[in-house]
C-alpha cells in the first residue's frame, strides 16, 4: 500500500498519479487565468495557502520535474503574445508581468501538491489520491460485499451483477410460474416482459461504459491536447511544423513573431504548392472569430499569394468565422481536428 511518505519520496509514484488533476478541486477550488488552463506562481501560493517564497524554493529543487509536467516561464515574445492574447482580453486584477511569467498547468500544480510538506491543502490532496489508489487496488481483487463509492467502473460491475441475477434466477422464476399457474398467467408474463427489458437496457448501458473506457486504435491517444494546453505559442508553432514535415511537407519554415504578417509558418506541401500557417493556441472555450479569418485571408491569398492555408487553433471556430474560411479556401483546423491530426491522421488538403 502507497503512504503518504513514499509520495513525497518517490517521483515514479508521484507520476503515476499526476493523470488524476479533477482532486485538486474536490479539496478546494483552483482558480485559473483568463485562458482556462494555466495559474501562476502566486495562484499556487494561495491555493495552497504557503507564501510565494515558498513555491519558488520548491520550483527551484524540482525545476526539471515540473518543467516536464507543465511549468513553463514566458519571457521575451512568448510573454508579450500571452500577455496580448490571453490577459489582454480580460479586464480585472491578472498579473501585467514585465520581464517574465512562470505558469502551471493543473497537472503542475498536482505535481506541487505531492511534494509540498508543509501545507494542510495539499496534505489532503494526498489523502485523496492515496484514498483513490486504495479503491483502484480493491476493485482489482474479488469483491465478497458491497463497495460504496460511486466510480464508473464500480457501476459497471454493478451493471454486471444485476444483469446476471436478472438472468439466472428472476426470468427463470417467472417461466416456472407462468407454467404453473392459469390464473395469473397474463400478469405474470408482463412482468417478465418487463424485467426482460430491464435486462436488455442494462446490457445496452454496460456495453456502452466498456466501449467508452476501452481503448480504440480509432480514439486519439490520451495526453494529446493535455500536451498542447500546456505549450506556450512558440512550443505549438515548432509542433504544428513537426507534423507538416511528418505528412511530407517540406522547406518547413518557423517565422512566428513581430514581421511575420500574419503567417506563422511557412512551407511547400508534398506536391510542391505554397502553404501558409496561421497558429493559435488559446483556451477551448475561447472562439477563432471571423475577423481573425478574415486578417489571415489577406495575408495568406494576397502577401503570400498561398495555394494551401492553413488556420490551426485549439478552440472552435465561430459559424461566421467557417464560413469565410470555406468561401476564401482556408482550411479551419479547429481542435477536434487537430486532436486526430496530432493523433496520426493527415490533413486530407495536404494529400
Amino acid at each position: 500500500m502507497i503512504n503518504e511518505t513514499a509520495l513525497l519520496e518517490s517521483k515514479a509514484l508521484r507520476e503515476s498519479a499526476l493523470e488524476r488533476t479533477e482532486v485538486l478541486d474536490r479539496v478546494k477550488v483552483l482558480s485559473l487565468l483568463p485562458d482556462g488552463m494555466h495559474v501562476t506562481t502566486a495562484m499556487v501560493a494561495t491555493y495552497f495557502g504557503v507564501t510565494v517564497e515558498v513555491v519558488r524554493q520548491l520550483k527551484a529543487r524540482h525545476h526539471d520535474e515540473l518543467s516536464i509536467n507543465g511549468m513553463v516561464t514566458l519571457k521575451g515574445h512568448d510573454l508579450a503574445e500571452f500577455k496580448r492574447d490571453i490577459l489582454s482580453r480580460f479586464s480585472g486584477g491578472y498579473p501585467q508581468p514585465r520581464s517574465s511569467l512562470t505558469l502551471y498547468s493543473r497537472r503542475a500544480v498536482l505535481n506541487i501538491a505531492m511534494l509540498l510538506r508543509d501545507s494542510e491543502i495539499a496534505r489532503q490532496v494526498r489523502t485523496y489520491l492515496l484514498d483513490m489508489e486504495s479503491l483502484a487496488r480493491a476493485q482489482a481483487q474479488p469483491v465478497e460485499g458491497p463497495v460504496s463509492p460511486d466510480m464508473s467502473s464500480l457501476d459497471a460491475r454493478i451493471d454486471q451483477r444485476i444483469t446476471h441475477v436478472l438472468g439466472k434466477t428472476v426470468v427463470p422464476m417467472f417461466n416456472a410460474l407462468i407454467e404453473t399457474s392459469g390464473e395469473h398467467r397474463k400478469e405474470l408474463t408482463a412482468l417478465r416482459t418487463g424485467v426482460q427489458r430491464i435486462e436488455r437496457r442494462l446490457h445496452q448501458h454496460h456495453a456502452r461504459l466498456q466501449r467508452l473506457e476501452g481503448t480504440r486504435d480509432d480514439r486519439p491517444a490520451v495526453g494529446v491536447m493535455a500536451a498542447m494546453d500546456a505549450m506556450n505559442g512558440r512550443t505549438f508553432e515548432h509542433h504544428i511544423a513537426k507534423l507538416l514535415r511528418r505528412d511530407g511537407c517540406t522547406n518547413v519554415v518557423v517565422q512566428g513573431g513581430h514581421g511575420d504578417r500574419g503567417v506563422d509558418i511557412i512551407a511547400l506541401t508534398a506536391d510542391g504548392r505554397r502553404l501558409v500557417v496561421q497558429c493559435k493556441r488559446f483556451a477551448p472555450y475561447l472562439n477563432i472569430t471571423s475577423p481573425d479569418v478574415q486578417k489571415f485571408v489577406g495575408s495568406a491569398k494576397v502577401l503570400y499569394r498561398a495555394e494551401v492555408a492553413l488556420y490551426v487553433a485549439t478552440c472552435p471556430f465561430t459559424p461566421e468565422a467557417l464560413s469565410i474560411a470555406s468561401e476564401a479556401g482556408i482550411t479551419a483546423v479547429h481542435r477536434g481536428v487537430l486532436e486526430e491530426w496530432s493523433a496520426g491522421e493527415t490533413l486530407s488538403i495536404l494529400e
